[in-house]
Parts: structure tokens; sequence; C-alpha cells
């Protein structure tokens, strides 16, 4: 499986979907997942010319930073413990999966400067799954106001894993409502320009309803 080549059909999907929905290409960012490759397969993917890589856990995390550092730009895309923060916090350009006030706290108390975080809401509801409700989303989104260093980029959430293509647009098209709620408020610390939605099984979709950032593992760099 070439990673260049993945990279071709990828981007091509990415101009369909966009063509069809009246978007440009360059409002996406491909988070290359990297989570189940080792670490020559994350480097084949730098070569490839993805520059943003995403991981869910720390060890995996710390290991490929250890050797490909600021070359990339990192995206934590996983659930990420409080005490845990203070290992990555220095090191990440994006935190993916904001859904709790002592999360909050403890990024604005370790980093050095605003951290970009998108605030992950479960719009599925589904208990597997992490994330605000998206009812509590603008309360908590309103409650980081304090924290100088939280600076709320946009909104994540995760689809079903499912063949019926309607209820995953309907998750994302929810997504994108409220991303519109948030920053209609026009706050300082929250701007929400963005919508992190959409993995290997659906980011067409996603890129259709307003993703600005898709998380690729498979379909890019195998499994």
């Amino acid at each position: 499986m070439d990673v260049t080549a993945n990279l071709e059909e990828i981007n091509h999907n990415i101009r369909q979907a966009c063509e069809k929905s009246g978007r440009n290409p360059h409002e996406i960012t491909i988070i290359g997942v990297t989570k189940y490759v080792t670490i020559e397969r994350t480097k084949e993917t730098l070569q490839a010319g993805v520059k943003n890589l995403g991981e869910n856990r720390l060890e995996g995390f710390l290991e490929k930073y250890d050797y490909i550092q600021d070359q990339a730009s990192w995206h934590f895309i996983g659930t990420l413990q409080s005490r845990k923060v203070k290992d990555v916090i220095d090191k990440v350009d994006a935190i993916h999966s904001l859904d709790r006030k002592s999360l909050a706290k403890e990024i604005n108390k370790r980093a050095d400067k605003p951290v970009d975080c998108f605030v992950q809401v479960n719009v599925s509801g589904e208990e597997s799954k992490h994330g605000l409700a998206p009812e509590d989303v603008l309360p908590f989104i309103h409650g980081l106001e304090i924290y100088e260093n939280v600076h709320v980029a946009g909104l994540m959430t995760m689809a079903p894993h499912t063949d019926d293509e309607e209820s995953i647009r309907s998750v994302f098209k929810k997504l994108a409502a409220l991303r519109d709620t948030v920053k209609d408020e026009q706050l300082g610390h929250a701007p929400c320009e963005y919508l992190s939605m959409g993995m290997s099984n659906d980011y067409q979709i996603a890129i259709e309803e307003g993703a600005t950032h898709i998380r690729i593992g498979s379909k890019l760099v195998g499994s």
C-alpha cells in the first residue's frame, strides 16, 4: 500500500466532494492518523506531503514525536487524561478532545501560550463515544472564558459506524449548525471556525457538510 497513491485518491475524492458542495479544496486539512502504524510508515506519510499528523494514545505519540519532532504539526485526537496534559502540551498544535472543565483547567495551567482546542461533541448520543451532549456545548464554551490559554478553534465529532448515509450526514449537519451557533456569539476565546469531522469511511460526506479537518487513518496509511 503506497501512501502517495492513497493520498492522490483522497485528494481526488476531496475535490469531488468540494465540487459537489461548492467549496474550495484548500479549506480542507488532512490529518494523517498514524496511531496504528510504525515510525517508518509515519515518516513515509510526511514525505508524501501530509504535514498534519494525529495520534490518540500518549505512549504512541511520544514515541513518534521523539523521531519526528516538529517536522509535523501534531494533533492529539484521543481522550486526554488531565494528568497527562503536561506530557503533550508543548508538543501538540491542537487538541481535538476537549470535553470537560478539569481538562481545560490543566491545559490552561500547563500551556505557555493559547492552544487550539476542538470541543468534542457526542452528537449521536452513543454511550461508547466521549464528548458533550449538544445542549451542553454553549454553556461549556462560555465557561472557558476564564482560561486564557484555551482557544476554542472549533468542534469535533465522530459519526456512528453504519452504512446508513443519512444517519451519518445528520450527525455532521447537527455539528455544523452547532458550530454556527457558537460562531454567532462572537466570543474572543472561541472563534470556533473549524469542524473536525470525517474519517476514512465517511470523510466525503463530512466535507459536503462543512468539515475543515478530516482525520484519515486506514485509507491513507493502512492499518
